[in-house]
């Protein structure tokens, strides 16, 4: 069964919003493993408009399970993972002023600059995952950094998946037939929601794991929290 990583940053954007300490992010961490999630995510960035690094700290000393950090390896975030080593690090190539991510990494252009950043966190025993979109060449050549895995970039699927959800599937099938080939494990994030992740996973069984945050945290203000990790655990159950 592929693993689901909730994504708490939007917590703490709520959290932010009003100042204080309302809603707790650690609660909230506690509360999504208690309630079946396998590992929990964060994303901070430098001006920590959700994500605090404080919290990454505090989040370190409470998880039981799987803790996943992402983030541009800027001086900062390097400096971060190797004092915290979480169980992952995706390395994403954002800037520091982007809204979400919304590209992946070009593998052959950054290949040094992403091997020398992968060898220093596998050398801290943190396991490595990139951030990448669905073109075979770029999942290829990730293989040369020297990561653990890559993480399709899914919004793309999930923009075009309610026209023609094969069409929306067939790159990202071809790329994770190719992420296999080339001996790379396999995650997936970006607007996966209650809709189009069972077909996903379906289709693609051999995905490890779903990093997801914003639409998960939506639907549980529908349902609760309790009740939405428990309607996105179902969907993975295929």
């Amino acid at each position: 069964m592929t693993r689901l990583s909730v994504n708490i940053n939007k917590i703490a954007t709520l959290r932010n919003a009003r100042g204080g300490d309302l809603p707790n992010v650690s609660k909230a961490a506690i509360n999504c493993e208690k309630y079946g999630a396998q590992g929990i995510t964060v994303h901070p960035r430098p001006d920590e408009r959700h994500i605090r690094y404080s919290d990454v700290r505090e989040l370190k000393s409470i998880l039981t399970t799987e803790f996943n950090i992402e983030g541009y390896p800027s001086d900062s975030f390097m400096k971060l993972v190797t004092e915290i080593k979480p169980t992952q690090v995706t390395l994403v190539p954002d800037p520091p002023d982007a809204l979400t991510s919304s590209a992946g990494w070009d593998t052959i252009q950054n290949e040094h600059f992403l091997a020398e950043v992968i060898a220093e966190l596998q050398s801290n025993n943190i396991r490595t995952s990139i951030f990448i979109e669905t073109d075979l060449p770029l999942i290829e050549n990730a293989k040369k950094t020297g990561t653990n895995r890559v993480e399709l970039y899914t919004e793309a699927y999930a923009r075009n998946y309610p026209a023609d959800r094969e069409a929306a599937i067939r790159p990202y099938l071809e790329a994770a037939k190719r992420a296999r080939e080339v001996g790379l494990e396999l995650n997936a994030g970006h607007d996966l929601n209650l809709d189009n992740l069972k077909y996903f996973v379906k289709t693609i069984p051999w995905i490890e794991e779903v990093s997801i945050g914003h639409a998960l945290i939506a639907d549980a203000l529908y349902y609760g929290i309790e009740k939405t990790i428990g309607l996105y655990l179902q969907e993975l159950r295929v």
